[in-house]
């Protein structure tokens, strides 16, 4: 069994050698194929770059992607790489049940690191959960899944978190295979425990920002009570969109001196956020607090009010899922199929912003004009 899920896997996770390679295909050829060497028609690249390219245009389930493929082109299948029949050479598309059956069954842990985007060169990296709630069944609880996020909002990978446990089990899985020296891990108050700081720092050599709620009671108190109003510099930050204006301000203090008996800790942060809609005009106010082993010289209350908002980040990718992806409503439930058609969802919104779009939901409807070009040239099939 190897880091990516739950149930014995299909494959060891990938070498940065592997994740590092430019090509799509070329990635996608370290993963094995799950099904048996008989009765094979079609390879497992190829159905994979199908199911890429169709989500990318706008599918979102397999009958979607299947009449997609069935209705691609010969200069399409070409450059998906589909087999071929008859003495003219005609490309064949995978059928909508072996687009199925091949999506259940591949490792998602392994098809998440090849589809993900790297972490060299971000100066943070979240990591959040997020429930597909449409995955439920009346014997299995939704899959939930894990990801991690580079500072600019692509996504890295994701594991799905094993039944009857939490995140917090799947923490040091998800980041195990990537290099985060001198980066800074951001996480809400569920990761914030004496183990994973330890992970963080020890081990992977990077630093933390760990939100503090009550799940830490002693340490919200303490923080709560710190001399707040001493603190000589404060860091505004202003934003307006979503029908609201909202303003951040950010205070440091360094906590050495209180031993608080949490691993590495020299800074403690307070962020007070007022959001004010503009139909409403009502106003409300969050206060929140972190910790982090940064110290002053390396972390100014500005840095660390950024730090903090890529964390908030996030919850910008479920949004899109949800909203622009239709995740939550998906009736995805078998296998490995939940957490791969994520994958898929999450390389759609990778390869989007990394073209310029900010809007997602924009940039599928421009590659939807052109559903079978535009999604292969953007992801830069030959």
């Amino acid at each position: 069994m190897c880091r990516q899920s739950a149930t014995p896997c299909l494959t060891k996770s990938p070498t940065p050698d592997q994740r590092s390679l430019s090509q799509l295909t070329a990635r996608l050829t370290a993963l094995p194929d799950p099904r048996g060497r008989r009765g094979r028609r079609h390879h497992l690249v190829s159905i994979l770059l199908t199911a890429c390219a169709a989500v990318l245009a706008g599918s979102k389930s397999y009958a979607a992607i299947g009449q997609w493929a069935r209705s691609a082109p010969q200069h399409t299948l070409a450059r998906l790489g589909t087999r071929t029949t008859t003495i003219f050479n005609l490309r064949i598309p995978p059928s909508t049940a072996t687009l199925r059956r091949v999506i259940i069954a591949v490792c998602p842990g392994g098809l998440a690191d090849l589809l993900g985007a790297t972490p060299a060169g971000t100066a943070a990296v979240a990591v959040d959960g997020k429930t597909a709630r449409g995955s439920r069944t009346e014997t299995a609880d939704a899959v939930h899944l894990l990801s991690a996020l580079t500072s600019d909002g692509q996504v890295i990978s994701q594991l799905p978190v094993p039944d009857k446990t939490t995140e917090v089990t799947a923490f040091a899985a998800l980041l195990s295979p990537f290099d985060l020296t001198g980066t800074v891990v951001t996480a809400d108050a569920l990761h914030t425990t004496r183990e994973q700081a330890r992970h963080i720092v020890t081990d992977k050599q990077a630093h933390y920002f760990l939100v503090v709620k009550a799940n830490q009671p002693t340490l919200h108190a303490v923080l709560r009570n710190l001399p707040w109003s001493r603190c000589r510099e404060v860091a505004y930050d202003r934003t307006c969109g979503h029908g609201r204006r909202e303003t951040r301000s950010a205070r440091a203090l360094t906590i050495t001196d209180l031993d608080l008996g949490f691993p590495f800790a020299v800074q403690a942060v307070k962020i007070l956020r007022h959001r004010t809609g503009r139909k409403t005009g009502r106003t409300t106010r969050q206060t929140i607090y972190a910790i982090t082993d940064l110290d002053s010289r390396q972390a100014r209350p500005a840095a660390l009010g950024k730090i903090a908002r890529s964390q908030w980040g996030i919850e910008a990718v479920h949004h899109v899922r949800d909203v622009t992806f239709s995740e939550d409503a998906s009736k995805v439930r078998t296998g490995h199929g939940p957490a791969n058609m994520a994958t898929f969802r999450n390389l759609a919104i990778n390869t989007l912003r990394t073209a310029g779009y900010t809007n997602v939901a924009a940039g599928l409807r421009e590659t939807s004009y052109e559903p079978f070009t535009r999604p292969l040239d953007l992801l830069k099939l030959p």
